[in-house]
């Protein structure tokens, strides 16, 4: 169920995958975001692959999620490469993987290639949450109508809309045609240029119940105003 509108901004704080993917992170950022999710009760940390056995330990004795990137951020390195990089960060720790899918490969319309690419990553997952990020801002509806379609025949846990590194992240828009047209079992996960509460609640009343945000902070605090773009 999305927040009520007459809720405190904080109550957001369960659909929040608290980010940071710049290539820039040192080990200082991972240690404050982990501090950040432990205070305000976050889903999970969104972190490099790097860092998941940092953010792993730092997070342990709680309930919240590490999660990580496999084929970040344009999705186009091969899928044995993928698997690869999926089974290195699950041996460090991840409990979730955010699989950037092989946009060209779909815009080549090698819907073949993607099949093979999610069985493989399916068979390596085990028992970690997987979310498929489909970068809904580079497709029209018709394209992710069609994505939807094809990744609703497979058990993953999540789609995904953004990577935030694309000229659009996410849009109330995509979420609500990704809702029509997934089955139930998949949730939905709404990321990129996420900035304030005010946007959030609108993707989390579209249909989000997960949001991949880097001002999780600001946004549980309530702040509002417009909406830059970024992750």
């Amino acid at each position: 169920m999305a927040p009520n509108i007459t809720q405190k901004p904080m109550q957001i704080a369960s659909y929040i995958d608290h980010t940071i993917l710049k290539p820039t992170t040192i080990l200082a950022d991972i240690a404050q975001l982990c501090d950040e999710a432990l205070e305000h009760g976050f889903a999970a940390v969104c972190v490099p692959p790097y860092y998941v056995t940092e953010a792993a330990q730092r997070l342990q004795r709680s309930s919240i999620g590490v999660a990580t990137v496999i084929g970040f951020p344009f999705g186009y390195s091969h899928y044995s490469a993928k698997v690869a990089e999926a089974q290195q960060a699950l041996d460090d720790g991840a409990d979730e993987l955010d699989l950037v899918m092989n946009i060209a490969a779909f815009k080549d319309n090698d819907l073949a290639y993607l099949e093979t690419e999610i069985d493989a990553l399916l068979k390596v997952r085990g028992t970690a949450l997987l979310k498929v990020i489909v970068e809904s801002g580079i497709l029209s509806e018709e394209e992710l109508i069609r994505i939807c379609d094809l990744y609703g025949h497979y058990p993953i846990d999540f789609m995904k809309t953004s990577t935030g590194y694309a000229e659009k992240g996410a849009s109330v828009e995509a979420v609500r045609t990704m809702r029509a047209h997934l089955p139930g079992r998949i949730a939905i996960k709404a990321s990129g240029g996420i900035r304030n509460y005010d946007f959030a609640r609108l993707l989390a009343e579209a249909g989000a119940t997960r949001l991949g945000c880097s001002a999780s902070v600001a946004i549980v605090k309530g702040e509002s105003g417009a909406q830059p773009g970024g992750y």
